[in-house]
Parts: structure tokens; C-alpha cells; sequence
């Protein structure tokens, strides 16, 4: 077994008996990129110099007998919409090409103080517009179980990393499913944490209302851990909610005997991958045999999610992304005449096809005379969706779907055709309409080795609960860990 094949808690452990260095472990990464990072492509950048240092910190931090926390020296990779303190920061844009942070996020700064190497950042739809990775204005991200196909969007970089061994965990973001469908497309663990409970103070804004922070991992065990160091009540951001965080590994053992369990009516639909649905169903008939309840559930509304969250999110991207003109920071257009020029030649040269498309229909959505029939309905929409879920939690613990109705896909097989695209979030972004906790987890293969995942759904602030229900599953099978083959 290499030192990379290891888990985040396999990792630790060994650096706590100080069988292993973190520098060691990070210059397996390291090696391990320079390796498989030319086939994957989930890096943009590399940051060598500040990885080994923290690492070497890390390790002087191990001998005095004490570490920053139980996750000290593990390094991990940072999805590239975080701002990092001196290192360049582009959110997979052209337009903030060159910028480079003066301050670190929150959740950078509490994994730094937590003492884990941060080995670089990882590529990204631009602006997190996307469920393919291909809208990166960079390059495209590739699946290591079929490199011909994507990762998944938009954290599709941090999905790749985890799954190719390139790091041993990874941050994403989630607006409409960016953490769970990557997740689900390589096999790994994409934690969506309730709306308010990791900071957004310094990630790069999508579309507010919806955007959440979260773990990729190899395992449950990880993802919980990594979520206790970042689950902090944040006074900088207006949208933090203070809420006790709870041990998220005291219960993960606990198993699902006796917990009732809703299926969705609403979620086994027409279009659906037959080899997706067949995995899905043997996964719920797996929990039957563990001794939990399975429940009919209807969540009515979800017919009217897709259009709801893309009027919002759009909308609310059209808002945020009106910052960048070239004036304060990022690209400036060359040549241009006046300011009116400079914004557009600055908007027309920076933001990529899938960016200008969300900000035209965002801002139609928010103009006079349509704001009332588009985007005030939308919101409306949301509290019916919302209230759907409130009812389901009223007879079930929680709620198991399909991720994606579709295993991962050919990059390039949907760039033409933006629709269906949008179709591969529908069984997602509910969740994050409602500011619910969403949680992907493997559960199974095609025929023709692509993963297959799970998702779990629950009550706002009910991460713990989440993970005991994808440990349960996890103990079952050996195919959490089984390499990628880096084929295809």
C-alpha cells in the first residue's frame, strides 16, 4: 500500500505514533501529482513551498507533544473558489486571473490553525457554474475511473483529487448539488452541511442564499472529521448560524436499526439510468436488512425545483458578479475608451459562455416588470419546497435518493446542450432550496465500472445523523476504498 492509498484517520493515527511525517505525507502527494495530475488535471496550482512548511510545522508540533488538533499534519487540497492568503485565487475565471488574496477565508484559516498542509487549489466550473467541470475557463477536469468522462461539477477538481490519491481530502462548495454529484461520479464522500453551518466568510460568491462549504473525502469517518474543524459559528458572516456543532464521529457506529427512512416518490423518474435505479433500490433494501424502516414519501413540489433554483441562483449571480469591472481587482481590458467600454470589454474578455448565460438570465429575471412573475414567484416556489421537506421530517429520520439520475458522462456529450446539463442537478439542488444537510456516499457500480452514489438527506443540523446512516452502509463494502483505475 502506497502512503497515499491511506484515509485521512489512517493518516493521523500514524502521525500520532509518529510512524510517519507529514512531510513525508506531503511530498507523497506532491509525487502523486507530478505523477497522475497530468492525465486528471484537478490542479490549477500548486503551492510546494507553503504545503512543505506546514507540514514541517506540523511535525516539530508532533514531537513537543502538541498537536493542533487530531487531523494535524494531514494535507488536503482547496477547491479554488477559497480565498487564500498570497496565493492566487481565480475561482476558475479568467477574470480574476493574477489575484492573489490578502486574507484567507474562515475555513482556510480554521484548517490552517487545525495545522493540516494545504497542497493548492483545485479546478473548478467557472464560478461554480456547472455540473461538468468543463465550463473551468482553464481546462477540463477528468474522471480517474474513465478519463474520457467528467468528475462531475462544479467542485469536480476536489472530487478528482480525493479519488486519484492526490490528496487525502479536499474542500468543495455546494449551491445546487456541486459537492454531492462529483461525489457520487468517483466513488467518494461529498458532505453538503445545513445552509449556515460552515462560514462563507471568503469564499468567492455564486449565488448567496445557496452556497455552502463541505468535505470530500475518501470515507464517512473522514468527511466527520473534517467537518467537526470547520462547523464553527463565524460573527463575520451575516449567514452563520450559531448553533453548538456536534461531535459528528461520537455516533457513527451506531448503525440504523430502528430509524425510519423516506424514499421519494417524486425521485424515481422517467430518464433515470436503469443500472443507477437497480443500485439505488438494492441500497434500500440493504438498510431493511440493517433494521431500519423504509418509507413512501411524497415531496410534491420537486416538479417546480429546477426552474426555481435556477431563476434564484442566477438572479442572485447576476447580483454578485456585477463586482467584477475592471476597476478593483482582476482583469482590466486593455485599450478600451471610456468606462462604460472598459466594463464591457473587461465582462466580455473575463466571464466564459455558462457565466454570461447565468448573469443575461439573472438579470432579465430581476429587471422591472419581471421581477414579481419570475423571481418573486421563485422564492415562493422555495418555501413550498421547503415546507415538503418539514413534512416528510414529520414521519421519517431521513431521506434516500439517487445523487444523479445518470452515472458520470462523456466530457463534451452535453456542452451543446444546456438543458440537459441543468437536468443532471434536478435530483440535488432541492436540498439546497430548503438549507437542508445533503450527504452523497458510494453505493455500487455500472457494468461498465462507473461509481454510483446515494444521496442522504436530513433535518437542518443533522449532519451527525447523516453520517451514521452512510456508516452503516460503509461497513457493508469494501468498494469506499477501491482505487480508480486511471483508465479510459
Amino acid at each position: 500500500m502506497q502512503l497515499t492509498d491511506l484515509t485521512m484517520l489512517e493518516l493521523a493515527a500514524k502521525l500520532a505514533e509518529r510512524a510517519v511525517s507529514s512531510e513525508e505525507a506531503t511530498r507523497a502527494c506532491l509525487e502523486r501529482i507530478r505523477q497522475v495530475d497530468p492525465q486528471v488535471r484537478a490542479f490549477l496550482r500548486v503551492d510546494e513551498e507553503g504545503a512543505l512548511a506546514a507540514a514541517r510545522a506540523s511535525d516539530a508540533r508532533r514531537k513537543a507533544g502538541s498537536p493542533a488538533s487530531a487531523l494535524d499534519g494531514v494535507p488536503l487540497g482547496l477547491k479554488d473558489i477559497f480565498l487564500t492568503e498570497g496565493v492566487e485565487t481565480t475561482a476558475g475565471s479568467r477574470i480574476l486571473e493574477g489575484f492573489v488574496p490578502p486574507f484567507d477565508a474562515t475555513v482556510v484559516r480554521l484548517l490552517k490553525n487545525a495545522g493540516l498542509p494545504l497542497v493548492g487549489k483545485l479546478n473548478m466550473d467557472e464560478f461554480a457554474m456547472g455540473s461538468s467541470n468543463e465550463s473551468s475557463a482553464y481546462f477540463p477536469t477528468h474522471n480517474p475511473w474513465d478519463l474520457s468522462r467528467t468528475p462531475g461539477g462544479s467542485s469536480g477538481g476536489s472530487s478528482a483529487a480525493v479519488a486519484a490519491r492526490e490528496v487525502f481530502g479536499a474542500l468543495g462548495t455546494d449551491t445546487g448539488g456541486s459537492i454531492r454529484q462529483p461525489a457520487a461520479f468517483t466513488n467518494t464522500v461529498g458532505l453538503k452541511p445545513t445552509y449556515g453551518r460552515v462560514s462563507r466568510f471568503g469564499v468567492i460568491a455564486y449565488a448567496s442564499s445557496l452556497d455552502q462549504p463541505g468535505p470530500m473525502t475518501r470515507t464517512v469517518g473522514d468527511a466527520a472529521a473534517l467537518l467537526q474543524l470547520i462547523a464553527r459559528h463565524d460573527p463575520q458572516d451575516a449567514t452563520s448560524a450559531a448553533v453548538e456543532a456536534q461531535d459528528y464521529s461520537a455516533d457513527l457506529e451506531a448503525g440504523v436499526r430502528g430509524l425510519k427512512l423516506g424514499v421519494p416518490r417524486e425521485y424515481f423518474t422517467e430518464g433515470m439510468d436503469p443500472e443507477v435505479e437497480v443500485s439505488i433500490r438494492e441500497t434500500l433494501r440493504e438498510y431493511e436488512r440493517l433494521g431500519a424502516t423504509l418509507v413512501d414519501v411524497s415531496l410534491p413540489h420537486t416538479k417546480y425545483a429546477l426552474a426555481t433554483y435556477y431563476l434564484i441562483a442566477s438572479s442572485e449571480a447576476s447580483s454578485n458578479l456585477a463586482r467584477y469591472d475592471g476597476i478593483r481587482y482582476g482583469l482590466r481590458a486593455k485599450d478600451a475608451r471610456g468606462l462604460k467600454e472598459l466594463y464591457a470589454q473587461t465582462r466580455e474578455k473575463g466571464f466564459g459562455p455558462e457565466v454570461k448565460r447565468r448573469i443575461m438570465l439573472g438579470t432579465y429575471a430581476l429587471s422591472a416588470g419581471y421581477y414579481d412573475a419570475y423571481y418573486l414567484r421563485a422564492q415562493k416556489v422555495r418555501t413550498l419546497i421547503r415546507e415538503d421537506f418539514t413534512k416528510a421530517f414529520q414521519q421519517v429520520d431521513a431521506v434516500l435518493s439517487p445523487t444523479s439520475p445518470v452515472p458520470a458522462f462523456k466530457l463534451g456529450e452535453k456542452l451543446d446542450d444546456p438543458l440537459s446539463m441543468y437536468l443532471m442537478d434536478v435530483f440535488t439542488l432541492p436540498c439546497n432550496l430548503a438549507g437542508l444537510p445533503g450527504l452523497a456516499v458510494p453505493c455500487g457500480f455500472t457494468k461498465a465500472g462507473l461509481p454510483v452514489g446515494l444521496q442522504i438527506l436530513g433535518r437542518p443540523f443533522d449532519e451527525a445523523r447523516l453520517l451514521r446512516i452512510a456508516r452503516a452502509l460503509e461497513r457493508e463494502h469494501d468498494f469506499f476504498l477501491r482505487p480508480a483505475p486511471l483508465q479510459g
